[in-house]
């Protein structure tokens, strides 16, 4: 028996334009993403920037108080900025002279480890290979003619690549700023407006889980980087001894220090990153150094995972490492490197969600 269902005009024409609606906010958001991503991410540095802001505040008594924010906001947005730019001028020439130091020290290694392009050829032989070197020589070769070729495309492309990098960062930076300016005032405007007159739980409630989200934004932040100069000063410590037991420049100790504090941020991954560069930067300066450094900075490890850094860092999102991990490769393929550096607060945030639903039901049903 078949049934007939009657719908009026007001409902099928509301059907079609729920459709569309949803339609045009996901062509929306797949057409302005990259500018989405620029937006959330200066809001994300912004609230993890405000307790620095807030710590700064108290210094200043005898301002006014619209005036001490505006003033600590912009202080510490100027101290975030002077400490990466401290970070890129230090470790920048030390790479490069370093690897310009292996260049010119290369054919003698090369001659001591590996005989010369005789033991390359005594190698090949061994392998059934008639002349390895005459094979090596045409690979690069061809390389190199591909890339002489291709050079003005290259250039191009890079000059392109860079330019949107400066654009993006010129962008997060300003936004930053304007976010920690007015980011407050406009938070506090938002919810007095839904609010009104009266009180609404409801609403009382959405506050109070977004105060949560962006306490763990600035919680998880706050502690990863105190575990990250942690990292960095121990790093900077093995470094100098070893550089005074192996005869090379102690120089190298603090910009070494400020390379693993840097990839420490990165979740999971950035101690084994920065474990490897310290270590490929020594190989340059002394290989037997870099073999204690790696081996020291594999145990120091397994003890600042396991003991330092969770006194350091308490139970302040409570993930599962499995979560985390999720989390890192969801926010890996979806915003590369920036998405795996905030998937961890975003995953903590969520939790929030899930914890305060319970109540967000209960308020509906009253």
């Amino acid at each position: 028996m078949s049934k007939s269902i009657e719908v009026d005009t007001k409902t099928f024409v509301r059907f079609w334009l729920v459709i569309l609606g949803f339609i045009l906010v996901a062509l929306f958001i797949w057409k302005a993403w990259p500018g989405l991503l620029i937006v959330g991410l200066s809001a994300f540095l912004a609230i993890a920037i405000r307790p620095l802001a807030l710590r700064i505040n108290g210094w200043f008594l005898k301002q006014k108080k619209q005036d001490k924010e505006r003033l600590s906001a912009v202080l510490a947005f100027l101290v975030v900025i002077l400490a990466f730019a401290v970070i890129v001028a230090v470790i920048g020439p030390v790479v490069v002279s370093e690897t310009s130091k292996f260049i010119g020290q290369f054919p003698t290694m090369f001659e001591k480890t590996l005989g010369g392009w005789d033991g390359i050829n005594q190698f090949g032989r061994n392998l059934g290979i008639a002349n390895l070197q005459e094979s090596l020589v045409a690979t690069v070769s061809g390389i190199t003619s591909g890339i002489t070729d291709n050079f003005g495309n290259m250039l191009m492309s890079g000059v392109s690549a860079v330019s949107g990098v400066m654009v993006t960062v010129g962008l997060t930076i300003v936004l930053t700023l304007l976010s920690l300016l007015e980011g407050p005032k406009l938070y506090d405007r938002f919810w007095k407006m839904l609010s009104g007159k009266r009180k609404n739980e409801m609403i009382e409630e959405a506050r109070k889980i977004t105060s949560r989200m962006s306490w763990v934004i600035s919680t998880y932040v706050s502690k990863q980087v105190a575990v990250a100069l942690l990292d960095g000063a121990v790093t900077s410590l093995a470094v100098f001894v070893l550089s005074l037991i192996f005869g090379f420049s102690s120089s190298l100790a603090f910009p070494m220090g400020l390379i693993t504090m840097v990839f420490y941020l990165i979740p999971m991954f950035g101690q084994v990153i920065g474990c490897a560069v310290v270590t490929l930067i020594l190989l340059f300066s002394n290989p037997l150094a870099a073999a204690v450094f790696l081996v020291f900075y594999i145990v120091y490890a397994q003890v600042e995972n396991n003991g330092i850094a969770p006194k350091i860092q308490g139970d302040a999102l409570s993930l599962s490492p499995l979560i985390v991990l999720a989390a890192i490769t969801v926010g890996m393929y979806v915003a590369g490197l920036v998405g795996a550096i905030v998937a961890i607060p975003v995953a903590g945030c969520i939790k929030v969600l899930i914890e305060e639903y319970p109540r967000i039901k209960e308020l509906k049903r009253e």
